[in-house]
């Protein structure tokens, strides 16, 4: 896993990110002096159906006021401050990227949420945590770059309580089928691990979660792919820029990116697919 980590790591780095962003919303009219979490929105959330789908995704738990959260792969810092302001808990997150890391910590101190998150960097695949650190735990998006799933359930069974639950909402494999890269989480097949939702399940009931709950979100990737690129379009044929948007934390190559797990998901060869997981 060692040799893996670092390009993955490179893979997610954009240079003056946080610049770009702020420079970005500054264009489409946002108060970045006084910026707010749901100005965010369209950027932070790095994954399939956006803010709507961490909402699905976190109504499952049951979170309530005070409780200890961790984000496993937590990027730049959105569904965490989401959580944290929608709920009232506490969150950590732990993401391979460092600058993603010193990213997510600026962006909350800026929408006034250093108190109910932080961030560090490490590997989901041997947390900085103790054991019964956390009341609960989300990933999303995350699993695709992770080579060991029995690895990732076990450490996120040594953090949670018993009884917590550990929301997974990953892409994953339907069916047989050759992926076209580059694709939003790697650069080429060195660096993508998409596996079944029966992988997951597997690993998951090795680690001592029983499956309370598993919806696939095909139709929700296809759909919100296809309004990504609309809005691109309208933007392209009046001559304006497109609102800020995921293209920002892609990096330059974001409409091949797009375009292959468009394809992949079309074909039905991969969709997202949200599991909801309790340790028994």
């Amino acid at each position: 896993m060692a040799t893996v980590e670092p390009g993955i790591a490179r893979h997610y780095e954009v240079s003056g990110l946080e610049e770009r962003i702020l420079a970005a919303l500054a264009d489409a009219g946002v108060d970045v002096a006084h910026l707010r979490a749901g100005d965010l929105e369209a950027i932070d959330e790095f994954h399939i159906g956006g803010v709507a789908a961490t909402r699905e995704l976190i109504d499952q738990i049951g979170l309530k006021p005070g409780a200890r959260l961790l984000d496993i792969g937590s990027g730049i810092g959105g569904p965490a401050r989401f959580v944290a302001n929608s709920a009232g808990v506490d969150v950590t997150g732990i993401d391979l990227t460092q600058s993603y890391v010193d990213i997510a910590a600026s962006l909350s101190k800026r929408v006034g949420l250093a108190d109910k998150t932080r961030f560090v960097q490490g590997s989901a695949l041997d947390m900085p945590f103790a054991k019964a650190s956390f009341d609960a735990a989300m990933i999303l998006h995350v699993g695709m770059n992770l080579p060991d799933k029995p690895k990732l359930m076990s450490e996120a069974a040594r953090v949670l309580k018993p009884g917590s639950v550990f929301a997974v909402y990953d892409v994953m494999r339907l069916k047989d089928g050759a992926l076209t890269y580059p694709l939003p989480w790697a650069s080429n097949e060195t660096m993508s691990f998409v596996a079944t939702p029966d992988d997951y399940r597997s690993a998951a009931a090795a680690a001592g979660f029983s499956v309370t709950a598993e919806r696939p979100r095909g139709a929700l990737a296809v759909e919100f792919f296809a309004a990504m690129r609309a809005r691109l379009a309208t933007a392209q044929a009046e001559g304006k820029k497109p609102s800020p948007g995921l293209g920002l934390v892609m990096g330059e190559d974001a409409r091949t990116k797009m375009a292959n797990v468009t394809a992949a998901l079309e074909g039905g060869i991969l969709a997202p697919v949200e599991l909801i997981l309790r340790l028994v």
